[in-house]
């Protein structure tokens, strides 16, 4: 009996390795990009997932509207927002 715990145990050990070093922080960095995602607003300096910069000119419920450089207004799903550059001021 001992003999099988003592062959389990370098298993489990890598579980548990694997999942602190790889699982738990991947989980970490998602839980914050839909935070970051979900409270996106007017006026929000932006960058898309395209490469995309631009600044937020109204949001919705799944989607939002981004304004480019030369004023042309984009409609993007909220998960297409890899980072918010500059927050609104407002």
């Amino acid at each position: 009996m001992n003999a099988t715990i003592a062959n389990l145990l370098p298993i489990v050990l890598f579980f548990v390795i694997f999942y602190f070093l790889l699982i738990r922080p991947q989980q970490k960095r998602q839980r914050a990009v839909q935070q970051m995602q979900a409270s996106l607003k007017k006026g929000d300096k932006i960058v898309t997932i395209g490469g995309l910069h631009g600044i937020i000119d109204s949001v919705d419920e799944d989607k939002i509207i981004v304004r480019a450089g030369d004023g042309t207004r984009l409609t993007f799903d909220r998960t297409a927002v890899r980072e918010v550059v500059a927050e609104n001021k407002a």
